[in-house]
């Protein structure tokens, strides 16, 4: 790609331009792009669109140690759902300190963004295709379709709506993580992570009284 041109967004893109859209063009421009995914509605939403779209690549997955088993069931099924990607999953391999209870920002730091910085800075991917929203906490509530950065991101779903994500989901028949029709609308770690209650954000049930609503990953001095 033209080093001029990076992290710029294509002047047609506006908020009503199909994901789709955003994901062919990030293909062709950026060879090298790279999923994470934590596999939630917005994750498993964004995989469908991106293997419609002809994406190929790897989806990156990071255990922490203390994902649900509904979690680890739904990266599974997706995987066997999309043969034509590459699932890895990645681990600290870290024992269980229940570091979580005292330090929960080191907890994340180490358990969830670390073994994903390692592994980008081995692999060296230009992009990230990621499936953050608008609607789901303030820290995204000014996210655009491409973003500039330590790498390039690349949100198609930055203008969908919890509503517009289900019907795809539902119209699609797309494996989406149980626990998500139970309230739990922002899956993480089974310590930090509760239902979300009536009129609170998305991620409201993450690190719920803490302070906090990002694990790190897109947020802070550490993030990718």
């Amino acid at each position: 790609m033209n080093p001029a041109l990076e992290g710029v967004e294509p002047a047609p893109f506006t908020p009503e331009t199909s994901p789709l859209e955003v994901i062919g063009w990030a293909i062709q421009t950026y060879p090298d792009l790279t999923m994470p995914s934590a596999f939630n509605l917005n994750g498993v939403v964004l995989l469908d669109f991106a293997a419609r779209a002809g994406y190929q690549g790897k989806v990156l997955f990071v255990d922490t140690g203390y994902h649900f088993p509904e979690t680890l069931k739904t990266r599974d099924a997706l995987a066997a759902r999309y043969p034509q990607l590459e699932f890895k999953t990645l681990n600290a391999h870290l024992p269980d300190t229940a570091q979580y209870l005292e330090d929960v920002e080191g907890c994340c730091a180490a358990r969830k963004v670390g073994p994903l910085n390692d592994y980008l800075e081995q692999t060296g991917p230009s992009a990230l295709l990621n499936a953050r929203s608008r609607e789901q906490a303030s820290t995204r509530a000014e996210i655009s379709f491409v973003e500039s950065g330590k790498r390039t991101r690349i949100n198609p779903l930055a203008f969908y709506t919890r509503e517009m994500l289900e019907s795809y989901a539902l119209e699609h028949g797309l494996p989406v993580n149980p626990l998500y029709w139970d309230g739990f609308l922002s899956v993480g770690c089974w310590p930090c992570t509760r239902a979300v209650r009536l009129g609170e954000d998305v991620r409201a049930g993450r690190w719920s009284g803490k302070g906090k609503v990002e694990c790190g990953l897109w947020v802070g001095d550490k993030a990718v």
